[in-house]
């Protein structure tokens, strides 16, 4: 069942934004609703380039599969992260994100805060019949504190009818408060089901595939001056 979600997935996210086909046409921008760590902050030294990394979207995924048959991914879309992933998955996710550069701003303007850390959540229903969700019920836990959702832009038609079929998938964006700090350990709870992930694993997951990042980058041909 875990490779039929993911496919379905993966197939949904495809559906939703068309990716360029060479990974240095990618031109990362500040995000609009001020985001944690956004591109040009020379001092973080998380940043690494563009084009590089070899992860997958399942490596940086926080799943929480609840009682009810709702199964939940989440993946952090902080820019110092998604550079890890293989170049379509970023380019895919850095689309994403820029379709939605209007609505981002409108929630900068709501509520007021200085950064934001933005999360691609997925609903999966995996039981016969209709399974209800609520997405303000996707608490992570972080830093000594509990996030839940400030805002969320929707990305599948039907999302805020907060339902799905057996099979089905719905999908948005959530956005926390930017003290939520993706480097840092840190878990989630669905309809008070605790996430099953070990983000420390993926903590080192990242780590150790910015240092190879660097390496690949550094051995890189570099363009004629």
């Amino acid at each position: 069942m875990h490779k039929v979600t993911f496919t379905l997935l993966a197939a949904l996210l495809s559906a939703c934004v068309s990716a360029p086909s060479v990974a240095a046409q990618v031109t990362p921008t500040t995000l609009p609703a001020g985001q944690s760590g956004t591109p040009g902050d020379t001092l973080d030294p998380n940043w690494v380039p563009v084009g590089f990394g070899t992860l997958r979207q399942d490596d940086l995924a926080l799943k929480v599969s609840p009682a009810t048959g709702l199964q939940v991914r989440a993946i952090p879309l902080d820019e110092r992260v998604i550079r890890l992933l293989s170049p379509d998955s970023y380019r895919s996710l850095r689309e994403l994100l820029t379709s939605k550069d209007r609505e981002l701003l409108a929630v900068k303007e709501r509520n007021r805060l200085p950064s934001y850390s933005i999360w691609y959540v997925s609903f999966f229903a995996q039981e016969q019949g209709e399974t209800r969700f609520s997405p303000q019920e996707f608490i992570i836990s972080n830093t000594g504190r509990d996030f839940r959702p400030l805002d969320m832009l929707p990305i599948t038609p039907g999302f805020g009818e907060y339902r799905l079929r057996q099979r089905d998938v719905q999908s948005a964006l959530l956005i926390f408060d930017g003290q939520l700090d993706v480097n840092q350990p840190l878990s989630a709870l669905m309809e008070s089901t605790p996430s099953a992930t070990d983000w420390n694993r993926v903590i080192q997951r990242i780590e150790r595939e910015r240092s190879l990042v660097r390496s690949r980058a550094a051995a890189a041909p570099k363009p004629p001056a």
